[in-house]
């Protein structure tokens, strides 16, 4: 099994691909100056105290406030306001050592109690701004490292259950305790199993660093200032999936290609040399297939290798995926046969859709009926074996008695889409089109307006490939006859991407040129 990760520059940003096998398994988008993203610490502002909804609108700078529900500000939520405070009158040291720690508060107390209008508070993103709402705070604030995540206000120290043996949890937490900084609580992530303790001691030292810096910015901080920013897309793949099963990592931004290899060294020695630049005239997405693969994947209607095929229909409330056998040939014993080999490779399927598509909240799966209870567990377990890699929390519930399946995943950011449904070339989805007939003349009459009356030179013209071999097949073709008419040469250039009835004009310069 190959794991390879694939970031392409765009003008705003870059694309991000995560494979497997070849196969895309999760895709992303950023772009510069992306704000409010998971993980980001701000510096807000109390709006508005909603005491109906035990919570509060807070204001970080996006167009509508962020929300803050009282369950999210956390037992240590005392502390961090006398901390933002002290820390903004320049009072208060940014390691949190001989900080004394004020008590929990009331986990079934009211928000008023805590926050009142205008207060100044420190607050992390957990939740992206999704449709119409806006970003969703916590106040329980942790800083992720490749190994460990730091927890300020906290004594605690945490081990992820999937490290299950004894000796190892035992080391772990005799490591953590006797090297952990006063007032940081520390939870011990799954990847740091075995790891030596120079690599989780330089992950913990990072990550202090980092709060020590945010720190510094909160003392001459105002509201909706970033406090402390979250690394790039990339780099948080990178921080969370990166391991020994990784085969190349390749960048066709020399920029970003140095970044990426930069910050691989630091979190795992040695294997920066599996960064590899793509210099070539191919697009990285082309070359590796991965535009054919977005267009097939993110479609209504996705399609099995055994001839079955899944629909995907998207709602405000929930997403709906139906499960059917399509042409998938009888050569099981039975229909139960048959629908149990359908819904097992639907399930492979449906978890990759899951993180590919990053879907979330509640996902309703019709799966092919079945009868036998034994059929029914095994489906179960291969969609929990399926979502093992998923890195977003999850619950599955066991097949209803109407063949459904409840799938909830946290959404903590807006779902990835992709419009594969084209629009007709000619008529651009109005159903009416230019009289194609008639495009030929209106090209060669705008032709001539340029050369004879604003004198341009070196021009070219931009069309689809059938005007393409219109104008330049035969003998003599019709750009030979413009040439023997104006005295000019016209180079034509070919661009599938066009409509039939759509065309440019450039200039020497290359620069389109403006046609009224």
């Amino acid at each position: 099994m190959s794991n390879e990760l694939v970031i392409s520059a765009t003008q705003n940003g870059c694309r991000i691909a995560l494979l497997k096998d070849k196969g895309l398994l999760e895709y992303h988008r950023e772009e510069d100056g992306n704000q409010f993203t998971v993980g980001e610490i701000y510096l807000g502002t109390v709006k508005k105290v909603v005491q109906g909804l035990n919570a509060a609108f807070i204001d970080i700078g996006y167009e509508k406030d962020a929300f803050l529900h009282y369950l999210d500000l956390g037992p240590k939520v005392q502390s961090l306001n006398k901390y933002t405070k002290q820390v903004q009158s320049k009072n208060a040291k940014s390691d949190l050592g001989g900080f004394k720690i004020l008590p929990d508060i009331n986990k079934h107390g009211k928000i008023s109690e805590v926050l009142t209008r205008n207060q100044r508070i420190l607050v992390q993103v957990v939740k992206e701004p999704i449709s119409t709402k806006g970003p969703r705070l916590s106040c329980e604030l942790s800083l992720a490292g490749r190994y460990i995540v730091l927890v300020p206000f906290s004594n605690a120290v945490s081990i992820s259950k999937k490290i299950s043996n004894s000796d190892e949890r035992k080391r772990l937490m005799r490591l953590m305790t006797s090297i952990k900084p006063e007032n940081f609580g520390v939870i011990i992530r799954t990847v740091a199993e075995g790891k030596s303790v120079a690599d989780l001691h330089g992950d913990l030292d990072a990550l202090v660093q980092k709060w020590k810096k945010g720190m510094q910015v909160l003392k001459d901080a105002k509201p909706r200032d970033v406090v402390i920013g979250e690394v790039g897309k990339a780099s948080s793949i990178l921080r969370d999936v990166l391991n020994e099963n990784f085969d190349n990592i390749v960048v066709d931004d020399k920029e970003m290609y140095e970044e990426i290899k930069s910050y691989t060294k630091q979190i795992a020695p040695g294997k920066e040399k599996i960064v590899k630049y793509h210099n070539s005239k191919v697009k990285l997405f082309e070359s590796l297939g991965l535009e054919k693969q977005l267009k097939l994947l993110f479609g209504r209607s996705v399609s099995l290798r055994g001839g079955g095929y899944l629909i995907i229909e998207h709602t405000e409330a929930l997403h709906v995926i139906d499960v059917n056998s399509g042409n998938k040939s009888n050569r099981e014993e039975d229909q139960e046969a048959t629908a149990l080999t359908v819904n097992l490779e639907a399930a492979a399927e449906i978890a990759r859709q899951l993180r590919l598509r990053d879907m979330g909240g509640i996902i309703v799966v019709d799966f092919i009926d079945m009868r036998r209870a034994e059929n029914k567990r095994l489906l179960q377990q291969k969609m929990r074996d399926e979502m093992v890699g998923d890195r977003s929390k999850y619950t599955i519930l066991p097949l209803s008695k109407f063949g459904l399946m409840q799938i909830t995943r946290q959404r903590v950011r807006p779902e990835v889409n992709i419009t594969t449904a084209e629009t007709c070339p000619t008529c651009n989805g109005t159903g009416k089109i230019t009289a194609s007939i008639h495009i030929a003349d209106q090209i060669e009459y705008t032709l001539k307006h340029l050369l004879e009356n604003q004198n341009e030179r070196g021009i070219s013209l931009v069309v689809h490939p059938y005007l393409y071999a219109y104008f330049t097949k035969g003998a003599p073709s019709i750009r030979f006859k413009w040439w023997l008419r104006y005295h000019k040469w016209v180079k034509i250039v070919e661009d599938s991407s066009l409509a039939v009835t759509d065309y440019n004009f450039l200039n020497a310069m290359k620069e389109e040129i403006a046609l009224e």
